[in-house]
């Protein structure tokens, strides 16, 4: 079963600020979310945990060259 939080308690288990998560949604670097109605946003446990687990690295160098071997985001027309 899916299990969805807020975005404060997102936050809390993050232990990072809800700011941090605003900016995430507009720059589409942060966790997937789910529009629940005009002011309502919810995040799903798996999704969440997913989008974190892909973000783990071993050393900075392994970070480095994942960064820099990710293809490059085109502009939006």
């Amino acid at each position: 079963m899916n299990m969805f939080f807020d975005e404060k308690g997102r936050a809390l288990s993050l232990s990072i600020p809800r700011r941090t998560l605003q900016r995430w949604r507009v720059s589409g670097d942060g966790p997937p979310f789910v529009r629940a109605g005009m002011r309502r946003i919810l995040y799903r446990r798996e999704a969440v945990e997913a989008w974190a687990v892909s973000r783990e690295y071993r050393h900075r160098a392994a970070e480095i060259t994942a960064h820099v071997s990710a293809p490059l985001r085109s502009p939006s027309p």
